[in-house]
């Protein structure tokens, strides 16, 4: 029979943020797939785990997952690690997750930390709706779009970043979304540990002449649909009203709803939209 890969999180820096469950599953899988065999030994050593290990990392991870899979198929069950945090999540166990799957084999979860999910729950930005864009694309091209698309977002946006590239995402964020409300996360879990609310103006100032250090979690503020519907009404007041209808009276509305929308999207009543367009 075909064994079972499982996904095991793992602390993001407090050590004390493992799983039981997570402990037993590395103790007891035949293989641990792991994202820097060096950085996970010290873990494995913490909790006396003696499993073997492999290195499965972002530039192996399509002949390495070929290699996990055939694995498990011979029935050997595999845990897979990555440095910090839940594997799949912004690294490379996606693509072994999505071989398995292919394979028929079964994939399961041992949930546990996950940097993104700690600094929102401790951000003090809204929680309900957000978007995860891990670590911004390095090819400039792509970043712009990326950071087009956000411009527009209404979610709370979380963007993870390394410290010497820290000032400089702050201010292509800044020029392109705008002076937004920020929670900076830095060190999670760790000694030195912080959660700063600020704005990116104010960040900015704060950490343009520092010495940057450690690794942070950006969580910013989304655009309020109070301000995409002031945007869009400015946007409106660039036509005449009658341009405005038109747009409408061509998509196949009557009157009367062309009418009716153009006062909505005008921010102003029917009557108004009628006073002009019959003066």
């Amino acid at each position: 029979m075909a064994g079972k890969l499982y996904l095991v999180a793992t602390p993001i820096g407090n050590l004390e943020d493992i799983t039981f469950r997570a402990i037993r599953i590395l103790r007891e899988a035949d293989l641990i797939g792991a994202e820097d065999t060096r950085h996970s030994i010290r873990l494995l050593n913490h909790f006396n785990i003696k499993t073997p290990m492999t290195s499965y990392h972002e530039f192996n991870k399509i002949e390495k997952a070929k290699y996990l899979v055939g694995e498990i198929l011979a029935g050997k069950n595999i845990a897979v690690i990555t440095d910090a945090g839940t594997p799949g999540i912004s690294d490379p166990g996606e693509e072994l997750v999505k071989q398995c799957i292919e394979a028929g084999i079964e994939v399961t979860s041992v949930p546990g930390p996950a940097a993104c999910i700690t600094a929102l729950t401790m951000s003090g930005q809204s929680t309900r709706r957000f978007a995860f864009e891990a670590f911004l694309p390095y090819d400039k091209k792509e970043r712009g779009l990326i950071l087009e698309q956000l411009k527009e977002e209404t979610r709370t946006i979380i963007i993870y970043e390394a410290p010497h590239r820290l000032v400089k995402t702050l201010e292509e964020l800044r020029d392109i979304l705008g002076d937004r409300d920020i929670t900076l996360c830095r060190e999670l879990t760790k000694l030195h540990e912080s959660a700063e609310k600020s704005t990116l103006s104010l960040l900015i100032d704060k950490y343009k002449n520092c010495d940057v250090k450690g690794e942070y979690v950006l969580v910013i503020a989304g655009k309020t649909f109070e301000e995409k519907r002031r945007e869009e009404i400015a946007s409106f007041q660039e036509i005449t009203v009658e341009e405005h209808m038109a747009i409408y009276e061509a998509k196949g509305m009557d009157r009367k709803e062309a009418m009716k929308q153009v006062a909505r999207d005008r921010g102003v009543s029917k009557r108004d939209i009628y006073n002009i367009i019959c003066k």
